[in-house]
C-alpha cells in the first residue's frame, strides 16, 4: 500500500501548483496541518522557503500533479491554468484540481468542461481572506460544483480554513467572489469618500472612524440591511420611513456638499443618478431600498 493510499484524510497528500504571496500560504499552511506537500512554480526560486521546512518541489507539473490525489491551483486566471496543466498530459486523468483562480462564472463553467473531457475531478473555489490568514478555522474559503469531490477533500480543504459549499452549479464560487468583493471595494469607497469629505473641515481619519465604523456601520447600515434583507426578496419596499424623493434630495445635498468643499463629487452624483433612475422607473414613494430593481438589470447604453 502506498502512502498516498494509506494517509488519512487529515493527512493526505496535496500539491499547491502558483506560488504567489497565496500559494505560498497555502502550502505552508497543508504542511504545517500534518499533509505532505508538494509545490510547482514557473520559477523554482519561489519554493526555497517552503523546501527548508520539509515541502517537496517537483521539477514538471506532471510530477507534481503525480505527488497527489488533489491538486490546489493558485494561479493568476483561467487561461494561466489551461495553460499550467496543458503541460501534464495523462498525469491529469482520475486526479482532482481545486481551483482557486480568479475569473468570471462563464470561465467556471469552461472549466468544469474542460476538466470532464480530461477525467478529472474538478471543484472551483474562492479565497475570502488575505494571505496572513489562511489557516485560521475562521477564514472562509467558498467552494462550487461537484458535492462528491467537495466531500471527499473536506478535511484537506478544512486545514487552509472554513470550507463552504456553496452548491452543484460551479460558478456560484467565483459569482459570490466577484459579488463580496464588489461590495467590499463599494465600503472601502464609501469610507474614504466620507473621511475626505470631513477631512475638508480637518477632522482626523482616527477620529472620523471612531463614530462611522464603530457605530454607524453596524448600528445603522448592518442592521438596517439585515432586517430589510427578507424584503428584497421579496420585492418589498414600503416607503413609510422615507421615500425614494426623500433620498433623492439626501444625495443632491451630499453632492452639492462636495462640490462646496473641493472634494470629488462622482461618487455621489452617481448614486443620485441612480436613484433618479429608480424614480423615472415608478419607485418615487418606495424607500431606498427600491434601487434595487435598477441593479438587477444591465446597465443601459448611453
Amino acid at each position: 500500500m502506498t502512502n498516498q493510499q494509506s494517509a488519512s484524510p487529515q493527512h493526505a497528500p496535496v500539491t499547491v501548483i502558483g506560488l504567489g504571496p497565496m500559494g505560498l500560504a497555502l502550502a505552508e499552511t497543508l504542511l504545517e496541518h500534518g499533509h505532505p506537500t508538494t509545490v510547482w512554480n514557473r520559477t523554482p526560486e519561489k519554493a526555497n522557503s517552503l523546501v527548508t521546512k520539509g515541502v517537496h518541489r517537483a521539477g514538471t507539473v506532471a510530477e507534481a500533479v503525480s505527488a497527489s490525489p488533489v491538486t490546489i491551483m493558485c494561479l493568476k486566471d483561467y487561461e494561466t491554468m489551461y495553460a499550467v496543466l496543458g503541460s501534464a498530459g495523462s498525469a491529469l486523468k482520475g486526479r482532482v484540481m481545486v481551483n482557486l483562480n480568479s475569473g468570471t462564472p462563464n470561465e467556471a463553467h469552461a472549466a468544469v468542461s474542460w476538466a470532464t473531457e480530461r477525467g478529472i475531478g474538478y471543484l472551483d473555489g474562492a479565497i475570502m481572506v488575505p494571505p496572513p490568514l489562511v489557516g485560521h478555522p475562521e477564514s472562509v474559503f467558498l467552494y462550487s460544483g461537484s458535492q462528491d469531490v467537495f466531500d471527499e477533500h473536506r478535511a484537506t480543504l478544512a486545514s487552509m480554513g472554513d470550507p463552504r459549499y456553496l452548491g452543484f452549479d460551479p460558478s456560484l464560487a467565483v459569482l459570490y467572489n466577484a459579488a463580496l468583493l464588489g461590495m467590499m471595494y463599494a465600503t472601502m469607497n464609501g469610507f474614504l469618500h466620507a473621511t475626505a469629505l470631513v477631512g475638508s473641515a480637518n477632522v482626523s481619519a482616527v477620529t472620523f472612524a471612531d463614530l462611522a465604523l464603530n457605530w454607524f456601520m453596524p448600528s445603522v447600515v448592518d442592521s438596517t440591511l439585515t432586517e430589510q434583507a427578507p424584503d428584497l426578496d421579496k420585492s418589498n419596499y414600503p416607503g413609510d420611513a422615507g421615500t425614494m424623493e426623500m433620498n433623492l434630495n439626501a444625495l443632491e445635498h451630499i453632492t452639492r456638499t462636495c462640490v462646496e468643499q473641493g472634494i470629488h463629487s462622482d461618487q455621489p452624483r452617481l448614486m443620485k443618478t441612480i436613484a433618479e433612475q429608480a424614480i423615472s422607473e415608478g419607485y418615487s414613494g418606495k424607500n431606498y431600498l427600491a434601487v434595487f430593481e435598477v441593479f438587477k438589470k444591465a446597465t443601459q447604453a448611453s
